[in-house]
C-alpha cells in the first residue's frame, strides 16, 4: 500500500482484494452501492423464485402437482328429446290417419255403409221392398216405422236441409228417400237440446230433412232408400257416418234427382195431386 506525501502526487489508495464478496449492506469496492441500497433499502435484487421452498412446475424441482380440472356432468337434455318424440308421434299419427281415411274413402259406399255398426240393410233382407218405386195415391201402410222404401206419393217432401217441427206424411218422405235424401226422425219426447243437435246436422244440408215421428221404438232414427239406423243419443258419431256415406249415394234415380220444389206442409195425411215437376219419378 502506498502512502501519499504532502505536496506530492496523490495516488488513489489501492484496494487489496480478499476474495470475499461485499456485505449486502456495504458498498462494494469503488463506492458503488449494491442492489440492496436502491429503492429505499429494499432487500437485494434476487432472481425470481430465489429463496422459495419449491421450484416452479416444470423447473425440475419439487413442487405441488398441477390440479386436474373436475368435469361436471350435466346429464341428458330430456326436455328437447321429449318434445322431439312427441312431435314425431303426432306426425306419424296424422300421416297414419290420413292414409287410413284415404283408404276408407276409396272403398265403395256400400262397403262403408255395411261397416256402420247397427245399420240395417233392407236391400239384402227385403229385396222386394226396395226394387220398385210405384206411385200410389192416398195413405200407404208401411211395415217399418219410420218407413225406408216402398210405394209412395207422386209428390216428394222438400229435402233441402228442411227442419220440420211437426210430423210429415210418410208417403211424401219416402219419395224423398228415393231421390237420395236422408230422413232424420225423432220421438216427440226427445229433449230440446238433442233435437237442436240433430237440426244442426240437417239445416242447410241439401238432401237431408228432419221431423218428429210418433211411434218409433228408439229416440232417433235415420233412413234412406233401403237403409236404416236407430240410435239413442244425438251425440252418437254414427249419425254423421250414416249421413256422409248414404246421402245422395242411396238414390235409385241418380244424383240429379231433385229435393227442391217439394211439399213443405206438415201433417200425416198425404196431399194427393200436388203439382210437381214432371221429370221426377
Amino acid at each position: 500500500m502506498s502512502i501519499s506525501t504532502p505536496g506530492g502526487n496523490q495516488s488513489r489508495p489501492s484496494v487489496v482484494s480478499t476474495g470475499k464478496k461485499p456485505a449486502a449492506d456495504r458498498p462494494a469496492a469503488g463506492g458503488k452501492p449494491t442492489a440492496s441500497g436502491k429503492a429505499g433499502g429494499k432487500s437485494g435484487a434476487t432472481k425470481p423464485g430465489a429463496g422459495k421452498s419449491g421450484a416452479r412446475p416444470g423447473g425440475g424441482g419439487k413442487g405441488r402437482k398441477p390440479i386436474t380440472p373436475v368435469k361436471v356432468s350435466q346429464g341428458r337434455a330430456w326436455g328437447p328429446i321429449a318434445l322431439f318424440v312427441a312431435v314425431g308421434v303426432l306426425a306419424v299419427s296424422i300421416i297414419g290417419y290420413g292414409a287410413w281415411a284415404s283408404f276408407q274413402g276409396s272403398k265403395p259406399w256400400e262397403e262403408r255403409a255395411e261397416a256402420i255398426e247397427g245399420i240395417v240393410n233392407f236391400r239384402k233382407t227385403d229385396p222386394e221392398l226396395v226394387k220398385g218405386a210405384n206411385h200410389q195415391e192416398g195413405p200407404v201402410q208401411y211395415a217399418q216405422a219410420p218407413p225406408v222404401a216402398g210405394p209412395h206419393n207422386s209428390s216428394w217432401q222438400n229435402c233441402m236441409g228442411d227442419v220440420y217441427d211437426a210430423p210429415i206424411a210418410s208417403e211424401h218422405a219416402v219419395h224423398s228417400l228415393e231421390h237420395g235424401a236422408v230422413w232424420v226422425t225423432y220421438r216427440p219426447d226427445l229433449p230440446a237440446d238433442q233435437v237442436e243437435k240433430l237440426a244442426e246436422r240437417v239445416r242447410g244440408n241439401e238432401k237431408t230433412f228432419l221431423s218428429p215421428f210418433q211411434g218409433q221404438d228408439r229416440p232417433i232414427s235415420l233412413q234412406t232408400w233401403g237403409y236404416q239406423l236407430k240410435v239413442d243419443n244425438a251425440d252418437d258419431s254414427r249419425i254423421d257416418d250414416f249421413i256422409k256415406t248414404l246421402r245422395v249415394n242411396a238414390s235409385i234415380e241418380g244424383p240429379n234427382a231433385l229435393c227442391s220444389g217439394g211439399i213443405t206442409a206438415t201433417g200425416n195425411a198425404p196431399r194427393d195431386g200436388a203439382q210437381m215437376p214432371q221429370t221426377q219419378g
